[in-house]
Order: C-alpha cells, then sequence, then structure tokens
C-alpha cells in the first residue's frame, strides 16, 4: 500500500492585497495539525489574485518567498498559480516547489478563459513530476479540465494523482464538479480540484478518486481538505478495472481508432469555423446571430419554419 498525504486550501483570496503571508500560515497550521501530509495546494491565482498587473518574471521575488516556505515546512508546495512575465508575455503559471525548496517545473496554463480572460498567452506544455517512491503527479489548471484531452494527456504520461488549481467564481461550478468526476474515472486518477473563496472563487473544492467516488466535497466556507491518497488503488484498478470493471487506460491504449478531429489538415471539423468569433457578446446578445446565414447551407438546414407548439 503507498499513501500520499495532500492538503486542498480552500482559503480567502484577496484580489488587491498580497495573500503569501496567509498561504503560510495555513502550510504551518497544516504541518502542525496533520503531520502526515506531505503535499499542499492552493486555488488558482491564489498568490496575487487575478489581476495581471501583478504579472512577475519567475524566477522572482514571489516566487522565492513560495521556495522559502517550501522549504520551511519541507512540504511539496503547488501555490495555484500567478500570472509569469516571459518573452513579453503574460502567462498563467504553476510553480512546483519540493520540500527542498527548488521549483522542479512550472505549468503554464493551456486554455486560459478566452474569450473572458484577455491578455494571457496559452502555454504549450505538459507537465508531470514525481515524488520518489510514491507517485507521479500530473498539474493542469481550471479551463484546462474543459478539453479532456488535457487530462487524458497527463494520464497517458503516468500521473497518478492530477492536481488542479481553479479560479471559479461563476454559475457554472456545479457543471465543473460534474467534469472533476467524469475526469477522475475516464482517467482511472485521483483529481484533486482546489477552489477559492472570497475574491478567488465560491468554493465547493472536491477530491475524487480513481473510481470515481467523491472523497470530500467542501462547502462555500474556508477549508481545509486534508486527504490520504491511496496511491496502490489507482495502481491495483489501472491494471483489474474501475470497480473490476472497465480498463479504460488500457482500452485507449488499444483503440481501434485515430480521431481525425486533432489533424487540421481534415475537414471533419468544418463545422466549428461556422461558429463565429471567439469574442465576449455585446450589449446587443442577438448581434451576429443571423448573420452570413444567406450562404451558409448549414445554417439554413438548421432554421426552424413556423411557430414552435
Amino acid at each position: 500500500m503507498t499513501i500520499l498525504g495532500i492538503a486542498g486550501i480552500q482559503m480567502p483570496v484577496s484580489a488587491i492585497a498580497d495573500n503569501i503571508d496567509m498561504m503560510e500560515r495555513y502550510v504551518a497550521h497544516v504541518r502542525k495539525r496533520f503531520p502526515w501530509v506531505t503535499v499542499m495546494v492552493f486555488s488558482e491565482l491564489c498568490v496575487f489574485g487575478s489581476n495581471p498587473i501583478h504579472a512577475q518574471t519567475m524566477p522572482g521575488e514571489a516566487e522565492q518567498r513560495l521556495q522559502t516556505i517550501a522549504a520551511k515546512y519541507g512540504m511539496w508546495l503547488i501555490p495555484g498559480s500567478m500570472f509569469e512575465l516571459l518573452d513579453g508575455c503574460v502567462f498563467n503559471t504553476t510553480p512546483i516547489i519540493s520540500p527542498d525548496g527548488v521549483v522542479v517545473d512550472r505549468y503554464r496554463k493551456m486554455f486560459p478563459f478566452f474569450p473572458y480572460e484577455q491578455g494571457i498567452t496559452a502555454g504549450n506544455r505538459f507537465v508531470v513530476f514525481d515524488i520518489p517512491d510514491v507517485a507521479r503527479i500530473g498539474v493542469s489548471i481550471c479551463y484546462d479540465m474543459w478539453f479532456p484531452e488535457t487530462t487524458r494527456t497527463l494520464a497517458s504520461m503516468g500521473a497518478e494523482v492530477i492536481i488542479h488549481p481553479t479560479m471559479t467564481d461563476t454559475i457554472d461550478r456545479e457543471v465543473e464538479l460534474a467534469m472533476c468526476r467524469a475526469a477522475a474515472a475516464q482517467n482511472q486518477v485521483y483529481f484533486f480540484d482546489v477552489n477559492g473563496v472570497g475574491d478567488g472563487g465560491v468554493g465547493q473544492s472536491c477530491v475524487v478518486d480513481c473510481s470515481g467516488y467523491v472523497v470530500h466535497q467542501a462547502s462555500t466556507m474556508p477549508e481545509i481538505m486534508a486527504v490520504q491518497v491511496d496511491v496502490g488503488k489507482v495502481r491495483r484498478e489501472r491494471e483489474t478495472g474501475l470497480r473490476g470493471l472497465g480498463q479504460v487506460l488500457k482500452s485507449f491504449r488499444e483503440r481501434p481508432v485515430e480521431f481525425d478531429v486533432y489533424n487540421r489538415a481534415s475537414s471533419v471539423d468544418d463545422y466549428l469555423y461556422t461558429l463565429g468569433p471567439l469574442k465576449k457578446p455585446g450589449r446587443n446578445l442577438n448581434d451576429g446571430l443571423n448573420e452570413d446565414k444567406e450562404g451558409d447551407p448549414l445554417a439554413k438546414s438548421m432554421e426552424i419554419s413556423g411557430p414552435m407548439g
């Protein structure tokens, strides 16, 4: 049996102040109260909030403060994320910091929440890291989860636990909770989803195990989710099947089909180009809905003539 202690911190996040001191107080508290926890996870943009004006280079002063915290308390630290300045671009970046204070990697969010998260550049590299002799961990951020290819890729790279900081303050949180459970089951992985509260989100963080069971569902208040992750269960179920049933990852490995939708040179996704530009709706929500319908046979075929009912 291999057990990994992870604590997700659903803490109040300020959008106008530095949150690092409060993050350290949570780390100190967890280190004392739950000595078996070796991994600490915070929510997306927990460090400075959601304003890109706080973007910093990495390495930089804020990241160094986080490294000091990790080393002081001997924790693997995934401090949510913060905006990073790199080559004239701004990325939404999660540093992965080891218990000796070393940044072992940085994950940059692949799917910024367009068209709302304007001015943020998408990352293009998947990140997994190993806790020696314990587990392989994958990292994704918030909107990445809406694209199941991201979770599938991390699982295919051997991730047994996926750490998923998020900052959701919108009415679609219940949809995300369903996705968390689906992602865990479809990829036979523990899915550790950590949201913030206050300026950092509506809470309702959750942990789902590799069988698709909800280990814990947080409230909308500040909360510490200290969970003992059974990595051995992941390995057994990947070998024998989810709940003794479907062997999902092995079935994907032995799939009889390649997916043409991922080949940009194919025409299988032509429909997607009929959906219009990726932009926010304007004041008039009906603007543009009837544009180009005369020249679009697909749109014309979808028209409904006459009143319904």
